[in-house]
């Protein structure tokens, strides 16, 4: 049994290196075939390696590998020997397929489709890495130290540094080019988030309705899913009966179907969620969609 725990550790760990590989070769697919040669940039540490390349002819893969150091000693302190390896690991892989990739044709010199198929496989790409391993920049370290102390979110932070970036990169590239490069960070921060969380990713359903029983046994049924109950009273509509129910986002058509039947008189809303812990139960022998 010990053996087999030593071997299942083994292979998810060579798994998980190995996805991290094909990420990292996506993303520095989309940055050399598509991204660069049009001078559109990506953000964060990347974007910054990309420009101080372009003012110094200094090739864009030393700069990955200096700028990136103290942010690696940083997630070290931070987040361990693991971090420490794989984020290693990863940078020096990306340098090297940086430079492997330089000398191949690019796809398209149309501006918008390298906008957006760049978009695409650099999310695809840093999605890959993300899931499975560290981060390919490094400014999401700075984000997280000022966020520790100022008021401004991760994510905020990260978009006023990137903002920054593309500020230069309309100076120096033109401001068609910037606005190409903003363009394609939405893109791949979009792409980034179905790949690193997944189509399953999770949605919290709140149901305000007075038929709590019919619509949580057609969600049982239906989706396999149990829902919580919970006692609610309106200003004007007097009691009623709240439903929280968590299903994937590729089940909120069939939850929105469910809501809006002719019989049924009900009020939803809703959201995201960012994590899951414990149990959540569902029904694997009712999951039939009719």
């Amino acid at each position: 049994m010990f053996k087999n725990k030593e071997y299942n550790s083994w292979v998810i760990t060579v798994l998980s290196y190995l996805f991290i590989t094909i990420g990292i070769l996506l993303a520095a697919l989309a940055l050399e075939v598509f991204l660069i040669p049009n001078r559109i940039i990506d953000g964060g540490i990347t974007g910054i390696s990309i420009i101080l390349s372009f003012l110094t002819k200094i090739k864009l893969s030393i700069f990955i590998i200096v700028i990136n150091i103290p942010f690696l000693l940083l997630g070290f302190k931070h987040l361990g020997k693991n971090f420490l390896i794989q984020a290693s690991f990863a940078m020096v892989v990306f340098s090297l397929l940086l430079e492997a990739f330089k000398n191949v044709e690019i796809v398209t010199n149309d501006i918008l489709l390298a906008t957006v198929f760049g978009g695409i496989i650099l999310g695809i790409g840093v999605g890959f890495v993300i899931r499975y391993g560290p981060c390919l920049d490094g400014v999401e370290t700075i984000a997280i130290l000022i966020n520790k102390k100022t008021s401004f979110s991760v994510g905020q932070v990260i978009l006023l540094i990137n903002l920054v970036i593309y500020m230069v990169a309309g100076m120096l590239f033109g401001w068609d080019r910037a606005l190409y490069s903003i363009m394609t960070y939405f893109i791949t921060y979009k792409i980034i988030d179905i790949v690193s969380e997944g189509l399953d990713q999770a949605k919290a359903a709140l149901i305000i309705t007075n038929h709590g029983e019919e619509i949580s046994k057609s969600i049982y049924k239906k989706l396999g899913r149990t829902v919580t109950f919970i006692e609610g009273e309106g200003l004007i509509s007097g009691k009623k009966v709240v439903l929280y129910v968590v299903v994937t986002r590729l089940e909120v058509r069939e939850l929105k179907k469910i809501i809006e039947a002719d019989d049924i008189s009900a009020f939803m809303t809703i959201t995201d969620v960012a994590e899951i812990v414990g149990q959540h139960i569902k029904n694997k022998e009712s999951l039939t969609i009719e």
